[in-house]
């Protein structure tokens, strides 16, 4: 299946901005979760992210990994994607981006992501087509699903 890409179907930033955080809002319910699970050294604070010291991190990790992956890689969808009304499209075919591309996706958002998604954002509203740097690394874009 393949998505139309117009110029005025990639100004979803705000979108992207709402499904972040949706995501964002999922992942820290599964972060309670296994923090209940395997309790966190030393700390009753929530993520935990800045140390890879407990299974619970390491679980979060491979979690979100796996999540982005497969999701924007095979349906072009996350759940906030889905909530928002926007997909991860192929930018030249238009059909969905394939595990390649949602893995490459997926780990610039060890860049993107950095200070709380800003430099992603700022990349998104500077450049031409609204694509962050793992959207570019990957050739792709997010579109108006509906």
């Amino acid at each position: 299946m393949t998505y139309a890409t117009g110029a005025s179907e990639v100004r979803v930033t705000g979108r992207r901005v709402v499904a972040t955080i949706i995501d964002g809002l999922i992942f820290g319910l599964i972060n309670g979760a296994l923090v209940s699970a395997f309790g966190v050294e030393g700390t009753d604070s929530g993520f935990g992210l800045t140390s890879f010291n407990n299974t619970g991190t390491v679980w979060l990790s491979v979690i979100v990994l796996l999540y982005y992956t497969l999701f924007e890689g095979l349906t072009g969808l996350t759940i906030g994607k889905w909530v928002t009304g926007i997909r991860v499209i192929d930018a030249g075919s238009g059909g969905r981006p394939g595990l390649l591309s949602g893995f490459v996706r997926t780990l610039l958002r060890l860049i993107d992501g950095f200070l709380g998604y800003l430099v992603g954002f700022l990349i998104v509203i500077n450049s031409d087509r609204r694509r962050r740097l793992g959207d570019m690394a990957a050739k792709t874009l997010v579109v108006r699903s509906r």
